[in-house]
């Protein structure tokens, strides 16, 4: 079976290795063109692409996905399969040309969090349970019929950055899974119940920033549900503010939300229900440190306040 493998991110890497460890035919791998980065603008490569050129793999990089070129080329490919981990929206002339389908592996139980920040969205809602599902795709993004899942516990303060990693390990078991079941003619694939959906939108600036009129568990689940990346964050002393690390306290200071209630070794801060302990912070231009290495270099004191 001539398989070809769609993905960019860290999080598609272990699916294309397992692929791979288990003898499977990666004809070719799709991922996203270079891209120029930092202030020296060098062009990098996608860790999809940095595996795949290390097992000498393959490589194509279309920036459009409609190319009559790209298309081209896929076809003179002719999978039998494609294989679809953190990717762009396929168009159809993509999708219906392997005989065997195009199946997509999300970080989320579908229907549950449909769209592109599915474990964000998870942890900043609160939920304790998230897992991956693999499902054929169709012409809506994340509506195709559901041939896999797994479900998956998420830790109270477990960050998205720690849940990725785990669904990146137990979502590659999944999709080896499900190429296996499809290479068997066994796949029974159950469609999904879209009155049941919930969206995932991408995550933009305005939802990274901390509101302190909200609970102490809910800031705790929006920290967390962006660390370590975009990162929630507040101002202080009219400088941006990155909170990564949290730990919620029942105790009520009674003070104005926002308001600093201790800045010695410790640094709690009120909200409208319940105190919260930040333990990782980074302040614009600065290293990201402990609360309490932050608070030996502040001039931070109690009654200041986080806006």
């Amino acid at each position: 079976m001539r398989i070809v493998f769609m993905g960019t991110p860290e999080f598609a890497v272990p699916s294309l290795k397992i692929l791979l460890e288990n003898s499977y035919d990666i004809a070719a791998v799709v991922t996203a063109p270079d891209r120029p980065q930092g202030r020296g603008q060098k062009l990098d490569f996608s860790p999809v692409k940095k595996y795949s050129l290390e097992k000498k793999i393959r490589i194509l990089q279309p920036e459009k996905l409609k190319d009559p070129e790209f298309v081209s080329t896929l076809r003179a490919i002719s999978p039998d399969l494609i294989v679809v981990v953190a990717f762009r929206i396929l168009p159809s002339e993509v999708f219906k040309l392997p005989p065997l389908g195009t199946f997509n592996l999300h970080a989320s139980l579908l229907p549950k969090y449909r769209g592109a920040a599915p474990i964000n969205w998870a942890i900043i809602n609160g939920e304790k349970e998230t897992g991956v599902t693999t499902f054929f795709i169709e012409e809506s993004v994340d509506t195709g019929n559901i041939i896999l899942q797994a479900r998956v516990p998420i830790g109270e303060n477990e960050t998205a950055g720690e849940l990725h990693d785990k669904l990146a390990e137990i979502g590659a078991e999944i999709v080896l899974h499900t190429v296996r079941l499809i290479e068997m003619g066994k796949v029974q694939p159950k469609p999904q119940d879209n009155s049941m959906a919930t969206p995932a939108p991408k995550i933009f600036k305005e939802n990274c920033r901390i509101d302190w009129n909200k609970s102490a568990t809910d800031i705790h689940n929006l920290v967390r549900g962006l660390s370590p990346s975009p990162g929630a964050f507040t101002y202080y002393d009219d400088k941006v503010l990155k909170i990564y690390r949290t730990l919620p306290h029942n105790q009520q200071s009674n003070q104005e939300p926002g308001t600093i209630v201790m800045a010695e070794k410790k640094l709690i801060v009120a909200t409208i229900s319940g105190d919260i302990e930040i333990l990782e912070l980074q302040l614009e231009g600065k290293r990201k440190l402990t609360a309490e290495e932050f608070l030996r270099g502040s001039r931070i004191q109690t009654g200041q306040k986080f806006l």
